[in-house]
């Protein structure tokens, strides 16, 4: 396998769909040799569920059948991948690889797991598609590296993504959780502004991949959530841990899970004969990987000993089921019969170079031993020649780079060249207050020692042939090693770092219930409080009583970011991370948001449509386990239409008890606290002086009327003084009506409004974990402002 180093994608996906709105998908990730199959039905004609996967996969090659089978009115999965994802390589593949029975042949061939585990004896034709996608996936694969999956290496999950909270593809970009929005106007330091990068604190390549799948689909189960959050206490009250896994996790290679893919994948064909560029290049990528894979498990040891004594499940876990596992010894144990001692993971160009070309011990092969002889002659020859020009030319601070791509030059200083180089001195190139050059007798050295060092890599390939086969064996516990490390990576160099960094109690774990009420005391934006240092904290509280909060304010008094900050608390909580909040008990929930306003050009869409596409697939897929964010919605239309709308939704996701938070500068919509007792109305503080709004970024309950706020900003803005006077008196004249509708709603409904009150107290306190006595007196104290109507 070629190295798909850094951080680009590593996963071919495969995709293809029936006329029942189902849709199969495989994604194969080469890089941590995993399978992850999901098969759903599409709720929305644009694919929101498809893009909401294929967002999450970041794929680099898409695979999907050539004819569209799409159902009326839909665009069909091939369309889909032409039309929104241009920039990712497109294969077509005939209908006929996507072939079930052979994809659940494939996986029980290549599970690493039994597949009874995996559910697929008991699901085989309930979810042919994926299956069906996977052969197609790993056919290509194979093909196109040319190399054969080797027997149970994969690591499958089936149907994963179900487990995870949902979370749509528009919510990701308008939460900003991987990249912030408008990012290119802000330029590349605008990066911290999303919440990824600020918790991207993580020290390996694996670590980060996983900490972006935890943000793009959160854990929904709460007893795997409460063993990070258990990790996490213990972290945070033992500084001895987490500074010592903090430092063990560095002995460990930044790339340790790539290492398995070069185990996973077997050439087709392998023989004492192989020759060529590519061969050596495959070679050394292989030799690289056993060099990685010896100090891994190197490291391990001393993971070993921080681990010893530690009491969370999760670590004591880790602790039992790697440390104490033979199985790395054994592994350890073979390589060093083959593998020099001395030999270490190295990153400068040349070090590593001279590593792997010495990776095996001497004395057992002897062409290998000839080819490094040359390999140190010609090196020797190099810095031999680099001496003669530093004394030939009187260039004492000539230096001699390496890279990997043009091999060793010459780098002179400006200052050392008097007038012109010598014309020995070829390919001259300025390169800051530096001259990069090379000679004739530095090209051929070059060529010559790079020959060398392939045939060092292709002899020594041979030579690893059989503990290649004796590690190819024990894949699934490699594999489970990479998960380990990635997974303590994340948790303690991203959620326990960014924790460790801000003032004492600043950030607390979060409480979860099955259905209790959802409250946060004193939340702040994860993002924004470490930009603005005077954030203003505010607090939450839904209940099933009172399932629905209206935020009103005017514009830019703080809404949208309060409702952002909601979510980003929600997710935070859900990765199993501690949240920026006094206090936060949380229940596991879908999200779904309908935020932000501007047109969709690509798909013919203005800002008006683009709102009520985006409300749709909110209205379709919301359940009472849902977390609906919707802002400022109906407000691109005409007004009588956008309120008639935004009351129709409101009271659509009443009648269905989802947790609901609505932001609106509306102020009519308050009349639904009026009718609907599990309706609570909060406003954001704004004084008025002198004609100027003065913003308090502070929630408080009830409605608020700020008089004419949009005239006094229009008036800042500098809109003419006869134009904002007109304005006035139209505005008061429908104001006088709209408060005597509210007067007579609240005659109407005042003593059901008392017993719903009465009612939300009560389920309160059925969830609550106080003493019987403090119960006790919170009802009486109940009964005593019923009775004298101060609820």
């Amino acid at each position: 396998m070629e190295d798909d180093g850094g951080e680009r994608s590593s996963i071919v996906i495969g995709l293809i769909e029936n006329r029942a709105k189902e849709v199969g998908m495989a994604a194969f990730d080469l890089r941590s040799a995993s399978l992850h199959l999901s098969q759903y039905i599409e709720t929305s004609s644009s694919y929101q569920n498809t893009k909401t996967l294929l967002q999450f996969y970041d794929p680099m090659v898409i695979i999907a059948p050539p004819n569209k089978v799409a159902p009326d009115g839909m665009v069909g999965v091939s369309e889909l991948v032409d039309r929104f994802y241009a920039f990712v390589k497109k294969v077509v593949m005939a209908r006929g690889c996507f072939d079930d029975t052979k994809g659940a042949v494939l996986i029980r061939d290549l599970a690493a797991k039994e597949p009874s585990a995996l559910g697929l004896d008991t699901y085989y034709k309930q979810y042919y598609l994926c299956l069906a996608a996977a052969a197609a996936t790993i056919k290509w694969t194979e093909a196109e590296r040319g190399v054969i999956v080797t027997s149970h290496s994969l690591l499958v999950t089936f149907n994963g993504s179900f487990d995870h909270m949902n979370i749509d593809a528009t919510s990701v970009q308008n939460l900003e959780i991987i990249e912030p929005l408008h990012s290119p106007l802000w330029g590349a330091t605008n990066k911290k502004r999303s919440l990824f990068h600020m918790l991207k604190t993580t020290k390996t390549i694996g670590g980060a991949r996983l900490l972006r799948a935890n943000l793009l689909q959160p854990l929904k189960d709460m007893e795997t959530i409460n063993t990070r959050l258990d990790c996490l206490d213990e972290l945070m009250s033992n500084e001895q841990l987490f500074f010592g896994l903090s430092q063990v996790l560095r002995k460990f290679p930044k790339e340790t899970d790539r290492v398995l893919c070069h185990f996973c994948f077997k050439p087709k064909k392998v023989t004492n004969e192989v020759i060529g560029t590519d061969n050596a290049r495959r070679s050394q990528v292989l030799i690289s990987s056993i060099i990685l894979l010896k100090t891994a498990l190197d490291a391990l040891p001393l993971l070993s000993k921080v681990l010893k004594d530690a009491k969370s499940f999760l670590l004591a876990n880790i602790y039992k089921t790697v440390c104490e596992n033979e199985k790395y010894a054994s592994i350890r144990k073979r390589i060093g019969e083959v593998i020099d001692e001395d030999v270490l993971h190295a990153r400068v160009p040349f070090v590593a170079r001279t590593q792997q070309c010495f990776a095996v011990k001497a004395g057992i092969d002897g062409l290998l031993d000839i080819a490094r002889r040359t390999f140190c002659d010609t090196s020797e020859a190099i810095h031999n020649l680099a001496n003669k020009y530093r004394e030939e030319f009187k260039l004492p601070n000539l230096k001699l780079p390496f890279n990997n791509r043009q091999g060793f030059y010459f780098s002179i200083p400006l200052k050392d060249i008097q007038g012109k180089l010598p014309s020995k001195f070829i390919q001259v190139l300025k390169h800051g207050n530096n001259v990069h050059c090379s000679t004739l007798e530095l090209a051929s050295l070059n060529v010559r020692n790079k020959s060398a060092a392939e045939e060092c890599y292709i002899r020594t390939e041979v030579c690893l042939e059989a503990l290649l086969d004796a590690i190819r064996e024990h894949v699934s516990t490699l594999a489970l090693l990479a998960e380990v490390l990635c997974l303590l990576d994340m948790i303690v160099n991203s959620f326990a770092h960014v924790i460790s960094t801000k003032l004492v109690d600043r950030y607390s774990r979060p409480e979860f219930t099955n259905n209790g009420p959802f409250a946060i005391e004193a939340g702040r934006h994860p993002v924004l409080e470490s930009i603005h240092n005077d954030f203003v904290p505010n607090n939450l509280f839904i209940s099933e009583a009172s399932n629905m909060v209206i935020v009103m304010g005017p514009n830019m008094s703080g809404k949208s970011t309060y409702l952002q900050q909601v979510c980003l608390i929600v997710i935070l909580a859900h990765i199993g991370c501690y949240v920026p909040a006094r206090f936060s008990t949380i229940r596991v929930v879908d999200i779904f948001t309908r935020m932000g306003s501007v047109d969709n050009l690509e798909s013919n869409s203005s800002t008006f449509m683009t709102e009520m596409k985006e409300t749709a697939f909110v209205m379709q897929n919301v359940s009472q386990r849902s977390l609906i964010i919707m802002d400022e919605l109906g407000r691109a239309t005409s007004s009588s239409d956008g309120f008639a709308i935004a009351w129709s939704c409101c009271e659509h996701l009443l009648s269905l008890k989802a947790y609901t938070i609505f932001a609106t500068h509306m102020e009519n919509l308050s009349e639904l606290a009026t009718i609907y007792p599990s309706v609570k109305l909060l406003h954001f503080d704004v004084a008025v002086k002198n004609n100027r709004l003065d913003f308090k970024f502070q929630l408080k309950d009830g409605p608020r009327h700020v008089p004419h706020y949009g005239l006094l900003l229009a008036e800042v803005a500098g809109l003419p003084s006869s134009v904002i006077e007109t304005a006035r008196s139209i505005t008061s004249k429908i104001k006088e009506k709209e408060i005597k509708q509210m007067e007579v709603n609240c005659q109407l409904y005042h003593q059901l409004q008392m017993l719903y009150r009465v009612a939300q107290r009560l389920i309160c306190l059925k969830y609550s974990s106080q003493d019987e006595e403090s119960i006790r007196q919170a009802l009486h104290n109940l009964k005593e402002n019923y009775m004298n109507g101060m609820l």
